[in-house]
């Protein structure tokens, strides 16, 4: 999947936020950055010093609740552990629930929040912290 198609199924995905610009993508990519893709999603992480980041999971909004999402966080793990990484970190959206589902459930727990950390246009929403232990 090239920045171009990842930044349309972004802002696709995320219609409440500002939309991620190709460029800005493709520089998430570049090392220590990556990328694991399928058909309907991606997501985008980071891997350095034996700790992992996913940045962002984001899949095509017809295609959810299919699997997609979990088959991402498995290739997102595989990625990291194959650059070294032993632990993740994430923050999600606390309005997000069915993300911190799919995340609780494929092993993320949380570690913490960030008061008012997304801008909302009605207002600041908090950050919840997850870690994952990889392996």
């Amino acid at each position: 999947m090239t920045p171009a198609a990842m930044a349309a199924l972004y802002a696709r995905a995320f219609r409440d936020g500002r939309p991620w610009s190709a460029d800005e993508i493709a520089q998430l990519m570049a090392a220590p950055g990556f990328a694991v893709t399928t058909q309907a999603g991606f997501a985008l992480g980071r891997a350095v010093a034996g700790e992992a980041e996913l940045v962002t999971v984001a899949v095509d909004p017809g295609a959810r609740r299919q699997g997609q999402g979990r088959a991402l966080l498995a290739a997102f793990d595989a990625q990291a552990r194959a650059l070294g990484a032993e632990t993740a970190f994430l923050e999600v959206a606390a309005d997000n629930t069915a993300a911190q589902g799919l995340y609780r459930a494929t092993g993320w727990v949380v570690t913490g929040r960030r008061k008012a950390y997304y801008r909302r246009a009605t207002g600041a929403v908090d950050a919840v912290m997850m870690t994952k232990v990889l392996g």
